[in-house]
């Protein structure tokens, strides 16, 4: 096949396809449809701009901008009735653009910068450094003072909205021995950015997943699962982090890998068809597959071993997109929390809508990111909780910058923090 938008190798399946009735229920659930009404940015419409693509239809810049709005967000997979993968088909077509379409060089520099920096945890915590002495020596209130901020290309003042202050980074040990009687022996994913921006995330949930009974392996060296390569159709790259990540984890000899950020846990169950091509992989990646959890699946699995204590305080819980649609995780974190004496917890309104941040997305689309971001922290606004929790590093920066852009202030967690805080008789 070399008419049309697509080459030979994986181009959207016509099956899949097919699987579309045009029923329209998927409308209402797509960001880009609900923010500009337009049937092309539309999980509906970009499926008939596959197959125009698939009959001979070229890859165009126009066919492109509507392929790069869409934000994986897969709330379309949890609406649609028929069972349509559309997350298997933007995959898929992304792939297909990234190998046939030459973006224009500003475009091209961009996307180079971001993936030089994000998948690489070294290069990530390098900047921990010039971050917090930007944020401490007050030239970060300067800038916005007096106005030299929003002179800065936009993708530049979103990075600069978006970085949370630096905290202290202790380095983790390689095994955490389970307190008690071990339940079983885990691997933890470390990533990169909640490695680099948000270590006490990874220090409580080694905290946790030991309380619980777990032996908690951390091997050392391991690099990026692949997540934002794979989201933006860079196969080989998000191939080479894959294979690396199952050969760190099949080394550390565990029961299972447990991820606490949802687009990493989300991409990581999606090994085996990312490496169906690769014998010496596809079934390893199977069984990779099969082992990976999320942490708030797992704790569930388990279930509770170590006490609670009480915490008096309100939250909204906001499910990460790549946690509740792409994953179908959504009543485990919610037993965890509920579990906790004294803890009340709201649900958010539009609770299935995007809250912008979707991989890289709110960088290379600020200001349809800003505009989800802003609607979503309007909503977590309104609940009246004082917390915010959710299990994605990307929603916890994306919401935290829109409240602060609406001038309120709302303190945001991760779900194993609150656990952490919970187990241990410690404030949130």
């Amino acid at each position: 096949m070399t008419a049309g938008a697509f080459d030979d190798h994986h181009p959207p399946q016509p099956e899949l396809i097919k699987d579309c009735v045009h029923c329209g229920f998927c409308l209402p659930a797509c960001p880009t449809y609900v923010l500009w009404g337009q049937e092309m940015d539309s999980p509906r419409g970009r499926i008939h701009l596959m197959k125009s693509g698939l009959e001979g239809e070229p890859l165009s810049a126009s066919m492109v901008e509507h392929f790069d709005a869409c934000l994986g967000c897969m709330a379309c997979v949890t609406a649609c009735p028929s069972g349509v993968q559309y997350g298997t088909l933007i995959a898929d077509t992304r792939a297909q653009v990234q190998r046939r379409y030459e973006r224009p060089r500003g475009e091209r520099l961009l996307r180079a910068a971001i993936f030089w920096m994000f998948p690489y945890p070294q290069r990530l915590r390098a900047l921990r450094g010039p971050l917090a002495l930007y944020q401490r020596s007050g030239l970060a209130g300067l800038l916005r003072r007096t106005g030299l901020l929003d002179r800065l290309p936009p993708t530049l003042r979103v990075m600069e909205s978006l970085a949370p202050t630096v905290t202290r980074r202790r380095p983790l040990p390689e095994r955490v021995p389970a307190v008690g009687r071990r339940r079983a022996v885990v691997g933890m994913l470390t990533g990169c950015v909640q490695d680099a921006l948000f270590p006490e995330v990874n220090a409580a949930t080694a905290r946790v997943l030991a309380a619980e009974g777990c032996d908690v392996v951390i091997p050392r060296g391991q690099g990026c699962c692949g997540a934002l390569s794979q989201h933006m159709g860079r196969e080989e790259e998000a191939i080479s982090f894959a294979r690396a990540l199952i050969e760190r984890f099949e080394a550390a000899g565990v029961d299972h890998v447990v991820v606490n950020a949802a687009g990493c846990g989300s991409a990581m169950k999606e090994y085996a068809h990312l490496l169906r091509d690769h014998p010496g992989y596809a079934a390893r990646a199977q069984a990779f597959v099969e082992r990976t959890r999320d942490v708030s699946e797992l704790l569930v699995e388990l279930g509770p071993v170590a006490p609670r204590h009480p915490l008096d305080v309100t939250i909204a819980y906001h499910d990460a997109c790549h946690l509740g649609h792409a994953q179908g995780i959504r009543s485990q974190p919610r037993e965890l929390l509920r579990a906790i004496p004294g803890l009340r917890l709201t649900e958010i309104a539009e609770a299935d809508l995007c809250c912008g941040s979707a991989g890289v997305y709110n960088l290379l689309n600020p200001e349809p990111a800003t505009e989800l971001g802003d609607r979503k922290a309007h909503n977590v606004l309104a609940t009246g909780a004082s917390v915010l929790v959710t299990a994605n590093p990307g929603c916890l920066m994306q919401i935290a910058a829109s409240t602060q852009r609406l001038g309120k202030h709302l303190a945001l967690a991760h779900t194993v923090t609150v656990l952490d805080a919970s187990i241990r008789g410690v404030p949130l």
